[in-house]
């Protein structure tokens, strides 16, 4: 097992991408601590990774709240001791143009796409620091190195989580924490779901991905789950400060 004994904190665990990087992590032998807003959620995929003979246990967690956010690393590192792997993956998709977006939608871009990620990497690195080394991996999106249209708020949020990953990893190098920002492109999740309406439904993010990107579909967040887990391993233990792009080529086309 890739990941055997090791503690694992991945917010946005409840569904989607984030859910298959748990379940990935699960499968590879970390004890992975579930952190969502929907506790449902987030209980449904601790059973998952049980029912597959993984450990797991769920923090519910809104990283909208700095207060949420310090519960779940304090409460970690108080019971486990330690965290190997951060995946500041929650976050949030508002689209529109600049005079579109209102201040409330750019400032809670900031919060959850960029601040979470900030405060938990923040409050964990000590600990990391502590014991040696650590993984920090902060979900970006390939908005993060290229621009889509009318996404300010979006594609703002993720070229900043891309610069502070770099920054970070620059910064902790020197005490073996490794921080990487994963960027993938269109996933079919129910992420999606705000962007799809603004481009008019289903069939026109169809037509989307048939015509605009060069492999012609969706990535599954399965596919995604294994970048994840090359991120997260000793895999790349060479490897901080950059930016994995996994978008079927769509931001070099």
């Amino acid at each position: 097992m890739l990941l055997k004994d090791r503690i694992a904190v991945v917010t946005g665990a409840g569904s989607g991408i984030g859910r298959a990087g748990a379940l990935m992590m699960g499968k590879e032998g970390a004890v992975v601590i579930i952190a969502d807003r929907d506790a449902v959620s987030g209980e449904a995929v601790v059973a998952a990774i049980r029912a597959a003979g993984g450990r797991a246990e769920a923090v519910a967690t809104d990283v909208s709240d700095d207060a949420q956010i310090d519960h779940l690393i304090s409460t970690t590192l108080d019971k486990h001791g330690r965290i190997d792997i951060l995946h500041n993956h929650a976050g949030i998709q508002v689209g529109g143009a600049l005079t579109e977006v209102d201040s409330e939608g750019m400032d809670a871009s900031w919060r959850i796409n960029v601040r979470a990620h900030f405060l938990a990497a923040k409050l964990a690195m000590p600990s990391m620091i502590e014991q040696g080394g650590g993984v920090i991996v902060n979900t970006a999106s390939n908005s993060g190195v290229f621009y889509d249209r009318e996404m300010i708020a979006y594609a703002t949020s993720k070229h900043a989580v891309v610069a502070m990953t770099r920054q970070m990893a620059v910064d902790y190098a020197k005490y073996n924490v490794r921080v990487n920002a994963l960027c993938p492109g269109w996933v079919d999740t129910p992420f999606n779901d705000p962007f799809i309406a603004q481009m008019g439904g289903r069939a026109a993010i169809e037509n989307y991905v048939r015509t605009k990107i060069p492999m012609k579909r969706w990535a599954s967040a399965e596919e995604i789950a294994e970048g994840i887990l090359f991120l997260v391993s000793d895999r790349s233990s060479f490897m901080t400060g950059q930016a994995l792009v996994i978008d079927g080529g769509e931001s070099i086309a």
